[in-house]
């Protein structure tokens, strides 16, 4: 795939990561989980709001809104998650639910894909 001058199209994708274990051990329902995400995804464009990319993901809702829900096992692995992210330089949303104050996804800021590199390749898109 190629953008309209030829060269290779890298898209801008923000990456939503929802801890799995909420719904397997933790019984939380999908509908949930999912608000966790929102809450992430939201959050994480919001503080980002007057960044490029940002600014570029929102101008055309029918064309960069692209987005990939990743799962993490637990908390755990999130703040891993969060941590390589930070230490790759890579600017994230890390969403804690309140009152509980429980990390429970992790949203980043739009980057062309390339910039992710292989960060998140070993994670599996949420099931």
């Amino acid at each position: 795939m190629s953008d309209e001058g030829g060269l290779p199209f890298d898209p801008l994708i923000q990456y939503v990561i929802l801890r799995k274990d909420l719904v397997k051990s933790k019984k939380w329902n999908l509908g949930a989980l999912v608000a966790q995400g929102c809450h992430a995804s939201t959050s994480a464009l919001w503080k980002y709001r007057e960044d490029p990319n940002v600014v570029a993901y929102c101008s055309d809702l029918e064309k960069h809104m692209h987005k990939v829900v990743l799962e993490a096992k637990d908390d755990a692995e999130l703040l891993d998650i969060s941590s390589t992210l930070e230490t790759n330089h890579i600017d994230h949303f890390l969403w804690k639910e309140q009152p509980e104050n429980i990390v429970t996804a992790l949203a980043t800021k739009p980057y062309v894909k390339s910039a992710y590199g292989t960060l998140l390749r070993h994670l599996r898109l949420l099931k």
